[in-house]
């Protein structure tokens, strides 16, 4: 807040980005007015995201604008074609230039953001990828990641593809020459794995190695045993359902923590820790008071689980409205521009 001169973001305040490595150091260098940029991405494989896919999106966007610097936003559409047996090269490609399009619809500065596809931009990549390659071992791969005998050599080959964009020489049209721009990686938990091997190598190659912040993982309607999944409509609030579809999907699936009867729920009160309305509701309402309102109401019994779920529905709607207005507005020009890197030749960006 100091840095930014604005109030932290309700994700930070309630603890849905929860760890992190080296940030206060990159927040440090900043405040001595060392450069840095952002680095997300995200796995095509599903026509549309969900509301779990969002979240680091989101977060993102507000790191963008609250401390001015550039972005780049990995779609990696070659993982998912060596990961997924039923997905072609081809099919693969259009569902990273159809999520481009959700991506873009949260706002991202356009003068200050590059998308592109791994299998478009894999040219400029690759000396680093190589680079990279030369530096992990197969048992280093296998170690982090898990990988067996009988999966295709292109899973093993893979982290280092992912690994590249958190160094600013896989950025050349941005960046230039420069090897010493830090790199902040936003990022759901699972993904530190790829990014433990990426700062094992970062000194190696004489880069420095690019901090990380994670975030929980946004539970499934049913509960806080599992995420939300692409593959499982009745597991997840979609950008493409419609407000019907919303609020029947969470008065039919959200996992409550209220009681069984009534009474019982008016003398004991509700579980906030397992109830997934009102988790949800901590991740989207701006508003702190009015949450604590619902929570303390709700965990003494005066409201009931209908009445939680309906709040998160006037929630939800709206946001998942306006993301749909936004990106009906994202046209297939919009997509090729974010992911043209000449735009910012001669550019001074840091």
């Amino acid at each position: 807040e100091r840095l930014t001169k604005q109030r932290a973001h309700r994700f930070l305040r309630r603890g849905l980005f929860f760890s992190h490595r080296d940030l206060d150091m990159l927040l440090n260098a900043y405040e001595q007015g060392e450069p840095f940029y952002l680095y997300t991405g995200r796995g095509p494989s599903s026509e549309a995201l969900h509301l779990g896919h969002l979240v680091p999106f989101w977060f993102t966007k507000w790191l963008q604008d609250a401390f001015n610097v550039p972005l780049v936003i990995q779609l990696t559409d070659d993982e998912k074609f060596l990961f997924k047996e039923n997905l072609t090269v081809e099919e693969c490609k259009r569902l990273a230039y159809e999520n481009a399009k959700d991506i873009l619809a949260i706002g991202f500065d356009k003068d200050k953001t590059f998308i592109f596809s791994d299998l478009d931009y894999i040219q400029t990549m690759y000396p680093l990828v190589l680079q990279i390659q030369k530096k992990v071992t197969y048992n280093q791969s296998r170690g982090i990641f898990g990988f067996t005998e009988s999966d295709n050599i292109g899973k093993s080959a893979f982290p280092a593809v992912q690994a590249a964009p958190a160094f600013p020489a896989c950025f050349p049209a941005m960046f230039g020459n420069r090897k010493d721009i830090m790199c902040l990686i936003p990022q759901a938990i699972d993904q530190d794995p790829y990014f433990r091997m990426t700062r094992d190598v970062a000194p190696r190659l004489g880069f420095n190695k690019p901090a990380l912040i994670h975030s929980r993982f946004v539970p499934a309607l049913q509960g806080n045993q599992t995420k939300m999944a692409g593959s499982q409509v009745a597991s997840s609030i979609f950008v493409t359902d419609t407000p019907k579809e919303i609020k029947t999907k969470i008065n039919k699936y959200a996992f409550s923590g209220g009681r069984a009867t009534v009474e019982e729920h008016r003398e004991l009160g509700a579980d906030l820790s397992v109830d997934v309305s009102y988790q949800y509701l901590t991740y989207l309402m701006e508003d702190d008071q009015e949450l604590k309102r619902i929570g303390d109401d709700y965990a003494a019994g005066r409201l009931l689980t209908g009445e939680v779920k309906q709040k998160l529905v006037d929630v939800l709607q709206p946001i998942i409205k306006a993301h749909q207005d936004a990106r009906a507005k994202i046209t297939d020009e919009d997509v090729r521009s974010f992911m043209d890197p000449t735009r910012f030749e001669g550019k001074k960006l840091i």
